[in-house]
């Protein structure tokens, strides 16, 4: 049975760095609703409608062309003129959009009649400047003033808002039209008059202000924009810039461009340590999430370190210039800590909520580490390394401080604002942590992905003070992850169920709901390799395994819900994380079996973009995945996650510092080729070519040293990650 379906919200998204325009279909934002013109965490525009004469349009198709540009289709229904009646679908109405800082705005008119038509074009707009928490909530408070300004001689409206030093501005600039706009009644308006097969044109330009601070909108229309603008000369640029994949398998390949296309969507620019530079950060998420976040940007830098490591280096330099340094409960903040979310919004700025930024996250501390070895991989950047020692040097006492509050050896956390978030891992929904019963977990809470990313990070870090010739430190670090995966093991490790307990509770006590999490265990490396089989089987039991991909919780717990957010879910970058830490154990075929359904899953969703989550129905022949309501389309480690799952299959191990590129190929029946194009590992570029022979996978270098890149069996970064570097270097990721 063929299904042709395409899975998705009912809506228009484009974007472009802190600027991103939801609306539905036909270009509209109907209110009451989510969508609008969103800037630095703002809603600039709330109400966007078009009439002739007072009739709506109707939509014909519309769609996006990039992420930053739209265009859409529309006619006019019968409209009754004093020279009297037009018929439906007489007049064609072409929106096109493009956002570069501000967006512009082309509207192009044709008359395919036969008549003259003359009729009032309006625009009914309307700002209410709601912070996007509010709007996300759905409980909105006005707390400062709202000016409207109309200036007919410049042909611009001013709408600003102001609450004290906080101030937002959207200025619409009509140019270069066929006819002169005017304003009332909070509708610009156009008198129109089409001759038969007439056109008639003009711009809108919607300057956006943070302050005193402009984003003027793009001057040029789309059409004359087109490859030229700045967007798409980055867009080439970014193209020419990341890995490239090559496969006979269109479905991969389609999964992994939209996935490089949405990393390019989702670069945010962010202050880093030197003010007069910006760095390019992922943000986490659309429309929500257009944020920097500490997890998310990280979790994204692992993802992407063979992609586009210079994700990596502005991630490190951002999260590192906003390192805590004082302890501030609003905030969950203490020294050494690094950040969840940053906010810059009306509520961020009156401290109405603690994202200023907010430090509620347990986990962003020892990632920050694993992502700084893992670029150092990747790279061979020594000065990476010294550049962010301090910081480094930093996170490592916040874990041992900080992190283990207790002094029991294992990490756990709990909020101490009042604003904070209960839970501060990455499942870090209210609801997400639960007894076997179906009762919240209580607190303080000792995850076991938790543990598994500190000893991960004391490891890489072990073999970074060898690098700086810090031998004791080294032995130090490696010292301590010893006793914390013996510690581990012991407490944690059912023998009955062949499964790890997903938490401690507040008490110590374990808690053995089943979850996703014992699989990211796998991922950093904490599960004995004698253990490691029943782990992995336990993942894939049909309770667990949904077909598209791994639940966050079992479908025979007593709270499992399919449609929750992390009760039941399927999470993309979960399952990335989750294969690349079977295949680290040596489980190929069940690593390459998440790659395929999840590849299977995002087929059926719009232009191949996988979403932040999706329901975890169970698959069968005449089924389809469900997209969460409200997830974020597109979603940084849901794209992300395309990455992980080829590095699974791949196996790819860089070794930059010793000038190497170990690898441990294993294409599975469904993607015999693959070719890698721009392989970068450090100074040297590498094309790839791997095929499939009968159960052998088999690889040629393209381009780039052959003797560079050499077949390791993965499960080897077990051992060498417990030794000095200067005898034998790790893989990363």
């Amino acid at each position: 049975m063929s299904i042709e379906i395409r899975v998705g919200p009912a809506q228009l998204a484009i974007h472009q760095g802190h600027a991103v325009l939801l609306s539905e279909p036909d270009g509209q934002i109907q209110w009451p609703s989510d969508k609008g013109l969103y800037f630095y965490d703002t809603r600039m525009i709330s109400s966007w409608s078009i009439y002739a004469n007072g009739e709506r349009w109707e939509l014909l198709n519309g769609g996006a062309t990039t992420s930053f540009a739209e265009r859409i289709f529309l006619v006019n229904r019968a409209l009754v003129t004093e020279a009297g009646p037009v018929a439906a679908r007489t007049i064609g109405l072409v929106l096109s959009r493009h956002i570069g800082g501000g967006v512009h705005e082309d509207i192009d008119l044709t008359n395919y009649g036969s008549s003259k038509v003359r009729f009032n074009f309006e625009i009914a707009v309307r700002s209410d400047f709601a912070d996007i928490f509010e709007v996300k909530s759905g409980h909105f408070v006005r707390r400062g003033n709202i000016t409207t300004e109309w200036d007919r001689k410049h042909q611009r409206l001013t709408t600003a808002y102001r609450n004290g030093d906080f101030s937002r501005e959207v200025v619409m600039r009509a140019l270069d039209g066929d006819a002169p706009a005017g304003y009332a009644n909070g509708r610009i308006t156009f008198d129109v008059e089409l001759a038969p097969s007439a056109t008639w044109h003009t711009c809108l330009a919607y300057d956006l202000l943070d302050g005193k601070t402009c984003y003027p909108a793009p001057e040029s229309c789309m059409n004359q924009a087109a490859d030229q603008s700045k967007n798409h000369k980055r867009l080439a640029a970014w193209r020419e810039a990341v890995l490239k994949v090559e496969t006979s398998n269109d479905q991969f390949r389609n999964l992994y461009q939209q996935a490089i296309d949405d990393m390019f969507a989702l670069r945010l620019p962010i202050p880093g340590t030197r003010p007069d530079q910006m760095q390019l950060v992922a943000a986490a998420g659309l429309p929500w999430f257009v944020a920097l976040f500490g997890r998310d940007s990280l979790v994204v830098s692992i993802q992407t370190s063979l992609v586009y490591s210079d994700f990596a280096r502005g991630t490190l330099d951002a999260l590192g210039a906003l390192q805590a340094t004082a302890r501030d409960d609003y905030r969950d903040a203490e020294p050494g800590k690094i950040m969840h979310e940053l906010r810059l919004g009306e509520l961020a700025k009156l401290k109405l909520i603690p994202h200023t930024p907010y430090y509620g996250t347990a986990d962003a501390t020892p990632l920050y580490l694993i992502a700084l070895h893992d670029a150092w991989c990747c790279t061979g950047d020594r000065e990476l390394l010294t550049r962010h020692l301090p910081t480094a040097g930093r996170c490592l006492e916040w874990i041992d401080k900080y992190g283990d509050s207790d002094g029991d050896g294992f990490q756990e956390y709990a909020t101490r604002s009042s604003a904070g978030l209960e839970n501060q891992s990455w499942k870090d929904s209210g609801e997400a942590l639960v007894y076997p019963d179906g009762t919240l977990v209580k607190g303080p809470k000792a995850l076991c992905e938790l543990q598994g990313y500190v000893y991960d990070a004391w490891l890489r870090m072990a073999q970074i003070y060898d690098v700086l010739d810090d031998a004791g430190r080294a032995a130090a670090l490696r010292a301590k992850a010893a006793t914390l995966f013996d510690r581990f093991n012991a407490v944690f490790w059912d023998e009955d169920s062949g499964f790890y307990a997903f938490a401690l509770d507040g008490d110590k006590n374990p808690v053995w709901s089943v979850t996703s999490n014992p699989g990211h265990c796998l991922w950093s490396g904490i599960v004995p390799p004698e253990r490691a089989a029943r782990v992995v089987a336990r993942l894939m039991q049909p309770d667990m395994w949904s077909g598209w991909g791994i639940r966050t919780l079992s479908a025979n717990h007593a709270a499992y819900n399919p449609f929750s957010y992390q009760k039941g879910a399927v999470w993309p970058h979960d399952n990335g994380l989750i294969a690349h830490g079977f295949k680290r154990y040596g489980y190929s075929a069940e690593a390459a079996r998440i790659a395929f359904d999840v590849c299977e899953a995002g087929r059926f969703f719009r232009l191949n973009q996988l979403p932040e989550l999706y329901a975890g129905l169970h698959r069968d022949d005449a089924n389809f995945p469900v997209q969460y309501p409200g997830a974020n389309v597109p979603q940084a480690w849901a794209a992300g996650a395309v990455f992980s799952l080829l590095q699974a299959i791949l196996g790819l191990q860089p070794d930059a510092p010793h000038e190497m590129l170990y690898i441990d190929p294993d294409l599975p029946p469904w993607l015999g080729d693959l070719t890698l194009r721009d392989l970068r590992v450090g100074e040297q570029i590498f094309d790839i070519r791997f095929w499939r022979a009968g159960e052998q996978t088999n690889f040629g270098v393209l381009k780039g040293n052959p003797a560079a890149v050499v077949r390791r069996d993965m499960t080897v970064w077990r051992d060498l990650l417990k030794h000095e570097v200067k005898d034998a270097s790790a893989p990363a990721g």
